[in-house]
C-alpha cells in the first residue's frame, strides 16, 4: 500500500486537486506541504489532532511539512464555521500563543535543518502595504466568486465584516509567499477551508503562470475533528496542565462505539491491517479497542509513562478496587464548609454552576460514592475522613479532592 493509498484507506482524503500529480509527490517523499493553525488560544486541543498526526505520518514517508503559525491571520480572524465574529486579540497575547502552540507540536513533528519548518505569517502580512496588496492580489480575486463561497455565505444573514472579508486574500497569500519562499508545492486543509485553498492555488498560478504546480488536498471530517475538541464543559486541550494526561485518557476511552474505529485509523499509527480486524469486534470487545485508542492517544501526546498511569487508573475504577493515586487531584484547601457546586466548578467537573446545578439535579454526581441530591449540599469534615473526597460525575469520570 502506498502512502497516498493508506491515507485514502484512513479515510483521511476528502477533495483533491490534480489528484495524479498528489500522489507521485507524496509517495516519492518529495512533497514540501504546509497546515496553518491560528493562534487563537496557549493551547492546541484535540480538534487539531487529525492535522498534526497526518504531519507527523508523511513527514515519515519523506515528505517535509511546514507548520504555519497564523500570527498574522490571527489578527484578522477566519469567519469560516462561525455564526459570530472572533475577538480581537492583542499582538502580546497572539506571540504567546504561538510560543505555546510551538512546544507542542514539537513532541510530534521533527524540527530542524533539511526537516520540519515553522513559519509566522506575521513576519510578512504584517509588513504589507495595502494598496500593494489591492494591486498584486486583490486583483486576481473575483468578489462574486468569493461570495459564493461557503465560508461566506453562511455568514451573509448575520453580517460579514470587511475584515473578515480578507481572510480569504490573506490566506491565499500565505500559499503564494510560502510557494515563492520554502519551495512548498502543496497545502492541506480541512473541508471548511476548500474555497480558501483553492484562492492559493489559483493565486499561484495567475501571478506565476499556469505552469505553476500548487496543488491542494483537504482532509475528511475536519468540522467533526474540530468537534472532537469540545466537550460538555469546555475543550480537551493538548496541553496537560489545561487536561490532565488521566481527562485525556478518559475522553479518548469514552468516545462513542460508533466513533472507535475511525479515531484508531485516523489518529493512531497502528497499521491498518490491525484496525481492519478490529470492524469484526463488538460488544465488551469494542471496550478493549477504546481502551487501544486512549493509550496510544495519550502515550502520543503525554508519553507513554503517563499513559501507563491514566490506564491503570480508568481499570482500576472500572473494577472497583479504588486505587485513587494516579486520578486527577485538585487541592482546595478550603473545601470543607464549600458548596458541591462551586467545588465541581474549581475543579474543572463542570464550566458553571449553572451546569454543575443541572448535573446534580438529573443525578449525575455523587461524593464517595454516596448520590448528591441536592444542589446546595456542602462537603463536610467526613467527607475527608479517608484523606480526600472522590467526585464521582456521570458513569465515568472520577476527580480527587484534598484539603492541602
Amino acid at each position: 500500500m502506498t502512502v497516498y493509498e493508506e491515507l485514502v484507506a484512513r479515510g483521511l482524503i476528502a477533495q483533491v486537486t490534480d489528484e495524479e500529480e498528489i500522489k507521485n509527490l507524496i509517495n516519492a517523499g518529495k512533497a514540501t506541504f504546509y497546515i496553518g493553525f491560528d493562534p487563537t488560544a496557549d493551547s492546541l486541543h484535540v480538534g487539531h489532532f487529525m492535522a498534526l498526526c497526518l504531519m507527523k505520518r508523511l513527514q515519515m514517508a519523506g515528505n517535509k511539512p511546514i507548520a504555519l503559525i497564523g500570527g498574522g491571520t490571527a489578527m484578522i480572524g477566519d469567519p469560516s464555521g462561525r455564526t459570530d465574529m472572533r475577538s480581537m486579540m492583542t499582538r502580546e497575547t497572539i506571540q504567546h500563543n504561538c510560543d505555546c502552540f510551538k512546544k507542542q507540536m514539537e513532541r510530534f513533528i521533527e524540527f530542524g535543518e533539511g526537516k520540519a519548518q515553522m513559519v509566522n505569517n506575521a513576519d510578512w502580512l504584517l509588513d504589507l502595504n495595502y494598496v500593494e496588496v489591492l494591486r498584486e492580489v486583490g486583483a486576481c480575486f473575483s468578489v462574486n466568486n468569493m461570495l459564493r463561497a461557503e465560508c461566506y455565505k453562511q455568514r451573509m444573514e448575520k453580517g460579514l465584516s470587511f475584515l473578515e472579508f480578507n481572510y480569504m486574500i490573506m490566506q491565499s497569500y500565505d500559499f503564494y509567499r510560502l510557494f515563492q519562499t520554502h519551495g512548498c508545492n502543496l497545502q492541506f486543509g480541512g473541508n471548511d477551508q476548500w474555497s480558501n485553498m483553492l484562492g492559493g492555488t489559483e493565486l499561484i498560478r495567475r501571478k506565476l503562470g499556469k505552469d505553476a504546480h500548487a496543488m491542494t488536498i483537504t482532509l475528511l471530517l475536519n468540522s467533526e475533528g474540530k468537534k472532537m475538541g469540545k466537550t460538555a464543559s469546555g475543550a480537551v486541550w493538548l496541553d496537560p496542565n489545561k487536561t490532565p494526561p488521566y481527562d485525556f485518557y478518559q475522553y479518548w476511552r469514552n468516545v462513542g462505539d460508533q466513533d472507535v474505529l475511525k479515531c484508531l485509523r485516523m489518529l493512531t499509527f497502528l497499521p491498518i491491517e490491525q484496525i481492519d480486524e478490529m470492524d469484526k469486534w463488538e460488544g465488551s470487545q469494542l471496550n478493549t479497542a477504546k481502551e487501544i485508542l486512549a493509550y496510544e492517544l495519550t502515550a502520543l501526546v503525554h508519553g507513554k509513562e503517563e499513559a501507563e498511569k491514566a490506564q491503570a487508573a480508568a481499570r482500576a475504577l472500572f473494577s472497583g478496587v479504588g486505587n485513587t493515586e494516579n486520578m486527577p487531584t485538585t487541592v482546595i484547601a478550603d473545601a470543607v464548609g464549600m458548596g458541591i457546586l462551586d467545588v465541581m466548578v474549581t475543579a474543572g467537573l463542570a464550566a458553571s454552576k449553572g451546569e454543575a446545578r443541572r448535573l446534580v439535579q438529573q443525578g449525575g454526581v455523587s461524593v464517595n460514592d454516596q448520590k448528591v441530591t441536592d444542589p446546595a449540599a456542602v462537603l463536610g469534615d467526613a467527607d475527608f475522613a479517608e484523606g480526600a473526597a472522590i467526585i464521582k460525575k456521570g458513569k465515568k469520570v472520577y476527580h480527587k479532592i484534598t484539603l492541602a
